[in-house]
């Protein structure tokens, strides 16, 4: 699958709009096998003037990985994805648009959740019906399976 050390692999999972828990939680995992989650989580900090040799060095190696990161996302999405990250520079900026796309900000995360208790609710009171059937029924003699 792997092409060799600290390689993009050869195939990439695609997120294709329909896959997006699987797809997400697979890049960060290849972002972490790369080394380069910090990329996407922060970003690269900006060079500062008269920055040391070190500094510069340091800084062409995080743009290097920004680079491979937002090749990756931009590999790993289908085109109407492709569209919506296509203008963006930087992998943070990329990452951050595809989560917010599919998991929403936080007040569509909370209304989001608010539907899924009301349904598990709902699921819940169900399950409970159906144990106090089967309860009434082994009480009469009814052997349920």
């Amino acid at each position: 699958m792997m092409n060799g050390g600290n390689e993009i692999p050869n195939s990439l999972p695609i997120h294709d709009g329909k896959n997006w828990e699987r797809w997400h939680k697979q890049m960060k995992f290849l972002f972490g096998l790369q080394d380069t989650l910090e990329v996407v989580t922060n970003g690269v900090a900006e060079l500062v003037e008269n920055s040391i040799e070190a500094q510069q060095v340091l800084h062409k190696y995080s743009k290097k990985k920004d680079c491979k990161v937002s090749f990756c996302i931009q590999s790993a999405v289908d085109n109407a994805n492709f569209d919506r990250i296509a203008h963006v520079e930087s992998a943070k900026e990329t990452w951050d648009i595809l989560v917010k796309y599919y998991e929403g900000n936080e007040k569509v995360k909370s209304v989001k959740l608010q539907t899924l208790r009301r349904h598990y609710e709902k699921i819940a009171a169900y399950v409970s019906n159906i144990q106090n059937l089967v309860h009434l029924m082994k009480n009469c003699g009814e052997t349920v399976t």
